[in-house]
């Protein structure tokens, strides 16, 4: 491809630049290849400016940037969002691969993951070729993705697009992170429709406040095209602001209300759940291994989703019946009376619904190990640490990606939320999990929350290794 028409609708006068033929497109200025188009992006730790001369060396076609350069011995085009550019150019480039398949976006603050598996399970039931992209990475015939991002960045994503389209996948589910949105990754995918899972207190961090961080969100529903659907849970306050703000039609769903689609009946305990959906005059039996009524909601959304696309109903059925609980939501294990349970949340309203959840499921004594990460919302921790009190017998407050933070101040930013003198602190989120382990008897409960399946440590800069899941494989294969 040439550079005049990958910048066309983004200068003024394209016949200024050189029509250099552009072989690839980067923003790493260490494996860019040959011939290509760097996108010199300010991050939040290194600037892309800084790389230029790198990028010149490794023999870029051109450079764009947001700063005026001179002397340089290749094309600059000066643009004022890097960032929007590269996600216009990045999908023309691949030559819009996401108007050749249908796209479904799931976003909110919790259950993205387990309302995406839903609808691929769905999908894989009517005999249906679908991809699921999120934080496990992609899921399909053609697993050749894999990261710890939940929304890959927008020239990387044209590309996975672009290969699933050439595979045939008729269908992408994708989760949709409100940073991927804030920072142009999505701007330019086309999507079939959009789905609202809820939204809570998270990644004030970066967004600052609650406001601003709902905003965000509400940009994917406001680029729907009009004559496409949305689907939102109405049972969430924003849910109902998303329905006032977009002048598109949506799909309501509710445990509570009779709106869309809703429960005629339901009943979760910890055989999983089971209920009837109503939409309109029919009946939709499911039954589900997963639990909690959280995940009632996100099998209501995943229903609602499914039937307006045009499933039939004995396929919906079958796939919530087939859908395995995802890998790290909710995944129970146990060792003869005794429970384990792994859940991703972190988050307050991750930890109110999960623990609620559990405790009125339980007779035993709960115990929970947890903990916050580091360089991220502050204010969100010792509200984590009082809802863990409310609903635990003892608590084990272990790192949790520390990163670049002390972890004995985190954690007393935990232990400033509890009432209870029940707990213990530790540095070492292995040993904290080994002892927590060996304090249980029959009946007992531990539930680890945070990290899911996830098999790393963030300590300041290094990537260490640590998998939950294999310290509790080894207690429970123990003799």
């Amino acid at each position: 491809m040439r550079l005049r028409p990958l910048i066309k609708d983004i200068v003024n006068d394209v016949e200024a630049y050189p029509n250099v033929k552009i072989n690839d497109i980067s923003t790493d200025s260490c494996s860019i290849k040959k011939g290509s188009l760097f996108f010199a992006i300010k991050g939040s730790h290194h600037d892309g400016h800084d790389y230029i001369n790198d990028a010149i060396k490794n023999n870029v076609s051109a450079i764009i940037a947001n700063k005026e350069l001179k002397n340089l011995s290749v094309p600059l085009i000066k643009v004022k969002d890097t960032r929007r550019v590269l996600s216009k150019i990045a999908s023309k480039f691949y030559k819009n691969p996401s108007k050749k398949l249908k796209i479904i976006g799931v976003t909110g603050t919790n259950g993205k993951t387990t309302t995406s598996s839903l609808i691929k399970s769905i999908f894989d039931s009517a005999d249906i070729d679908a991809a699921q992209l999120g934080t496990n990475g992609l899921i399909s015939k053609c697993n050749f993705y894999n990261s710890s991002l939940t929304t890959p960045d927008p020239i990387y994503l044209n590309k996975l697009i672009s290969m699933l389209v050439e595979k045939k996948v008729s269908y992408l589910i994708m989760e949709v992170s409100s940073h991927s949105i804030d920072q142009h990754r999505v701007t330019d995918i086309e999507f079939d429709t959009a789905i609202f899972t809820n939204l809570s207190q998270d990644h004030l961090d970066y967004h600052k406040t609650i406001d601003n961080y709902f905003n965000t969100k509400l940009k994917l529903f406001k680029m729907i095209k009009d004559n496409r659907k949305c689907v939102i849970n109405y049972d969430n306050q924003y849910g109902k602001i998303i329905d006032k703000k977009i002048k598109k039609e949506t799909i309501k769903s509710s445990i509570n209300l009779k709106v869309d689609f809703h429960y005629k009946s339901l009943k979760c305990d910890l055989n999983g759940i089971k209920g009837i959906i109503s939409h309109r005059n029919e009946n939709i039996p499911i039954s589900s291994e997963m639990i909690g009524e959280f995940n009632a909601e996100n099998i209501l959304l995943a229903v609602s989703a499914c039937k307006i696309i045009g499933l039939d109903t004995e396929s919906i059925v079958e796939g919530i019946n087939n859908c395995v609980t995802p890998a790290g939501r909710m995944e129970i294990f146990k060792k003869n009376n005794i429970k384990i349970i792994i859940d991703y949340a972190h988050t307050p309203d991750a930890y109110e619904k999960v623990l609620s959840s559990i405790k009125n499921l339980n007779k035993g004594k709960i115990n929970i190990l947890f903990g916050c990460g580091g360089n991220r919302d502050k204010t969100k921790r010792a509200a984590m640490g009082s809802i863990a009190d409310k609903y635990s017998d003892y608590l084990w407050i272990t790192p949790d990606n520390p990163r670049l933070e002390d972890i004995e101040k985190i954690n007393n930013q935990i232990i400033f939320g509890i009432k209870s003198n029940h707990f213990k602190s530790y540095n070492d989120r292995e040993k904290g999990l080994k002892d927590a382990l060996n304090t249980l008897k029959n009946d007992d409960i531990l539930v680890v929350l945070g990290k899911g399946r996830e098999n790393y440590q963030l300590i300041e800069n290094k990537k260490i290794f640590h998998s939950d899941y294999e310290i509790i494989m080894e207690y429970i294969n123990e003799n």
